[in-house]
Parts: structure tokens; C-alpha cells; sequence
């Protein structure tokens, strides 16, 4: 959430940043309800201070024998009053923090202004998409060919949008997962975790998924426990409530797991193949940075997550998302978007985001200087290392050859066993 007396001094430029994200957000509910609450707190701390004055009257009159009933009556009244204007701050506060917890993170200056998708920039790109001598074919038509994706099986056992994934076709999955964990540990420098797939409201939260993503969210029945939809989740919460040392900064963590999405906003879209599940495995990354230095390390992470696709030799542009596309917690975003020869088109597989101190004032993680002045709030970065099964779809229309079969990039022959191909 953004810092309160930030938005009180910075109101106008809080409308426009709104504006720039098509949000329409009531900010000015935020100002009265926070001016209500601080003249309340003023009157309170006025009639505190009378009760306390009242009180050693009272005190004094009692000493010298004098009838107090009359003050103590008037410090009953006040107590009162103090008491009812308590519960009226308590209101107006609950109000106040649910609203923030509602309310969009601050673009960051280099963010391109823009309404859709049709106005992020492109950044670079890298490698040059194959001309094949034969017409392409589509992940699910080269998957069902070789036994190796069963999207019926899916249906049957759940329902629509999810996949079964067979033989190599599962080895190949597991393989990629492999693949971007020992990179991103052994050569990235991150700590792999292997959090709960299941978390808190309290833990959806503090990364903002909640309260305003509940609909896209599955939820345990009868208990206070979420399907993660992104290891972020856990993995940016692993420092909730605490206050770091600052010798520990920069904190990478990377994480396998499961994610769990309804996919509610999608109706129609991608109803065919793999690319929009309800359950899809994902490697994420995550660091817990230091404010001043957070962006360079926006820059490495996204580094970190294109090396993959680099050495699975599979061409890929980076965008970076303009303020009306941009995510929610956001404050700059990085998309990797793969090249899928059937689409004829680049397609989103990596977002690496800073979301500065949005995401750590929720949680409330802070860092104490070395020099020893006021704890700060961290800044908190967040990136796909590569969305698992989208990277599947991308070697399996890279990799196909006319006679149906499928090549193993050489990357992941280690991780197959020595299986160079699939057919």
C-alpha cells in the first residue's frame, strides 16, 4: 500500500498516476476519511488532557477534604466522550486501511504512459525466429500426436482448462523445472525454497492478492487457506513482520511450485491448448532489496529470467508494460514474451516486476540500517524465472520437425535422461 501522508501531500499527482492506470479509484474518500480521523485524534488528545487535568483536581480536593462529586462527574463525561470518539477513530480507520489496501501502486517515472497492451514498449529482442520449410503446427495438435499432452483426460478428471501431461511430455516438464532451478542457484546466486502451496489471507495480503484478486482465487472450504497462484506469494512473505539487518540485503529466493488460478477475467480467451490453465507450474523468482538499490536489481533479475530462454535457444522480446497495462503492485514490469511460430506472434511467458515498498508496508518488513538510523520499509522485486508449461509450448512449436517428432534443446538433454528427442 502507499504511505497515507505521501498521498495527503501528493494528491494531485495521485489522480493523475490513477488516471494513467484507466483506475478509478476514489481518492478522495481516502483525504476525508483521513481528515476526519486526524481531527478526531486532535479532539481526543484535547479531552485526554482536560481528564488528565480534571483528575489531579480531583486528587487535590480529595487531599483537603473538598467535595470532588462534582469533577468526577465531569471527568464520567469525558471519559465517555474520550471513549465514543475512540470508537468513531477505530470506524473511520477500519474504512480507511480497507481503501488502501484497494488502491493501485505508483508508476515509476520511466513507465511509458499508455491505456492497453498496444502501447507497452518494446525494449530489445533476441534470436531470430525459424523459417520452417513446412507449415507449423499448434502445441496441442504436435502434443496429442505424441501421446505426450491429453487435454480430454484433463476435462474428464476436472475440468475444462486443465491438461494431462504423459511420458516425455510430463519427463519434459520436469526437466525444464530442474533446468531453471540449477540455474538460478548455481549460477544466479538465489536460495531455492519449497514453501506450502496452500497460505493465509493474511499472506495473500501482504502481496496484494487480496482483497481485490478474491474472485480469481480458490479457497479452501471452511478454513483460512488459499491455492498460491504464484510462488511470490509465499516467497515474499517469508520476511513478514520483521525487521532485517541490512548486512543480509539483497535476499534472492526462487521457488517451484504449483499455481492455482480461475483465470476469471479470461472468459474466451486461449480456450484451446495450455496457455491459460487453472493449474500450471512455475519457477519464480524473488528479492528483497534495499530502496536504493532495487532497480539495478530489476535489471539483473530480468537478466537472470531471459538466460533461460537464451540457453534453450528460443527467440523472445522484452517489453516493458505501460502504466494501463502494468499489475496492480506494480511499479515498473518487465514482459518476456516468446516467440510461437503457429500464433505467428510473441507471447508473454516472464513478468518481472518492482514493486517497490507496496507490497513490504504491507507485511510490514523493514531493514535497520548499518548506521544505525530508523528501521526502512525494504523494496520487494518479483519475476517468472519462466512460466513452466508456457516454456513447454514454446520447445514444442520451436522443436518440431516436419515428420511430426520433436529435438531436445541441447540444455535440457542432461535433464532427459540423454533423450535428444521426442517421437
Amino acid at each position: 500500500m502507499l504511505e497515507i501522508k505521501w498521498i495527503r501531500n501528493n494528491i494531485e499527482e495521485v489522480k493523475a498516476f490513477l488516471v494513467n492506470r484507466n483506475n478509478d479509484f476514489d481518492v478522495d474518500r481516502i483525504v476525508i476519511l483521513d481528515e476526519e480521523k486526524r481531527s478526531l485524534l486532535t479532539e481526543t488528545e484535547n479531552l485526554k488532557a482536560q481528564r488528565n487535568e480534571g483528575s489531579r483536581k480531583v486528587a487535590e480536593a480529595k487531599a483537603s477534604g473538598q467535595d470532588a462529586d462534582v469533577l468526577m462527574e465531569e471527568m464520567k463525561n469525558l471519559g465517555q466522550m474520550v471513549k465514543e470518539k475512540d470508537s468513531k477513530i477505530a470506524e473511520i480507520d477500519q474504512e480507511l486501511q480497507s481503501l488502501l489496501l484497494q488502491m493501485p501502486n505508483r508508476p515509476h517515472d520511466s513507465v511509458p504512459v499508455g491505456k492497453d497492451e498496444n502501447d507497452n514498449m518494446e525494449v530489445r529482442k533476441w534470436g531470430t525466429p525459424k523459417e520452417f520449410v513446412f507449415e507449423p503446427q499448434a502445441h496441442w495438435d504436435i502434443g496429442e500426436k505424441l501421446g505426450i499432452l491429453d487435454f480430454e483426460k484433463g476435462v474428464s478428471l476436472a475440468e475444462s482448462r486443465f491438461t494431462v501431461l504423459k511420458g516425455a511430455g510430463a519427463r519434459l516438464e520436469r526437466a525444464l523445472i530442474n533446468f531453471m532451478l540449477d540455474l538460478h542457484t548455481e549460477h544466479h546466486g538465489y536460495k531455492e525454497i519449497q514453501p506450502p502451496f496452500m497460505v493465509s489471507s493474511q499472506t495473500m495480503q501482504g502481496t496484494g492478492q487480496l482483497p481485490k484478486f478474491a474472485e480469481d482465487l480458490y479457497k479452501c472450504e471452511g478454513e483460512d487457506l488459499w491455492l498460491i497462484p504464484t510462488a511470490e506469494v509465499p516467497l515474499t512473505n517469508l520476511h513478514s513482520g520483521e525487521i532485517l539487518p541490512e548486512e543480509v540485503l539483497p535476499l534472492y529466493y526462487t521457488a517451484y511450485t504449483p499455481c492455482f488460478r480461475k483465470e476469471a477475467g479470461s472468459y474466451g480467451r486461449d480456450v484451446r491448448g495450455m496457455m491459460r490453465q487453472h493449474q500450471f507450474d512455475k519457477v519464480e523468482l524473488v528479492k528483497i532489496s534495499k530502496p536504493e538499490n532495487s532497480y539495478d536489481e530489476l535489471e539483473k533479475l530480468t537478466a537472470n529470467a531471459e538466460e533461460v530462454l537464451q540457453k534453450l535457444g528460443l527467440p523472445y522480446r522484452v517489453i516493458t508494460l505501460c502504466t494501463g497495462d502494468m499489475g496492480f503492485g506494480a511499479s515498473k514490469t518487465y514482459d518476456l514474451e516468446v516467440w510461437l511460430p503457429f500464433q505467428d506472434k510473441y507471447r508473454e511467458i516472464s513478468s518481472c516486476s518492482n514493486c517497490e515498498d507496496f507490497q513490504a508496508r504491507r507485511m510490514g518488513t523493514r531493514y535497520k540500517p548499518a548506521d544505525g538510523g530508523r528501521p526502512r520499509y525494504v523494496h520487494t522485486l518479483n519475476g517468472s524465472g519462466i512460466a513452466v508449461g508456457r516454456t513447454l509450448i514454446a520447445v514444442l512449436e520451436n522443436y518440431q520437425r516436419e515428420d511430426g517428432s520433436v529435438e531436445i534443446p541441447e540444455a535440457l538433454v542432461p535433464y532427459m535422461g540423454g533423450m535428444k528427442e521426442i517421437r
